[in-house]
């Protein structure tokens, strides 16, 4: 299966502190690498929010751009989904 280019945007929540933001960085940056190839990670940091989410009203943003086949973004989604600490999500496909 051919693999494809995809960016990916998390916003984690910082109600639980650094060592919990710290520990979703590596866990996804983890399950990426595992599962395909990461690329550039960016870290935005500690931004405020466009409008509150779960009354939090800032979140630490990190852009990740990798490669994979085409079936793992809907993986990585799924585990977004159930992981405590994540506010929302992104993940797009580049174009070529």
């Amino acid at each position: 299966m051919a693999s494809k280019k995809y960016e990916i945007v998390l916003v984690f929540s910082l109600s639980k502190g650094e060592e919990a933001v710290e520990a979703l960085k590596v866990k996804f940056t983890d399950l990426i690498k595992a599962n395909g190839t990461l690329g550039e990670v960016e870290e935005w940091g500690k931004r405020k929010l466009a409008y509150p989410i779960n009354y939090e009203t800032e979140g630490y943003y990190i852009v990740a751009q990798f490669e994979s086949d085409e079936n793992f973004p809907a993986e990585i989604d799924r585990v977004i989904n159930i992981t405590d600490g994540v506010l929302r999500s992104l993940i797009v496909a580049k174009g070529e």
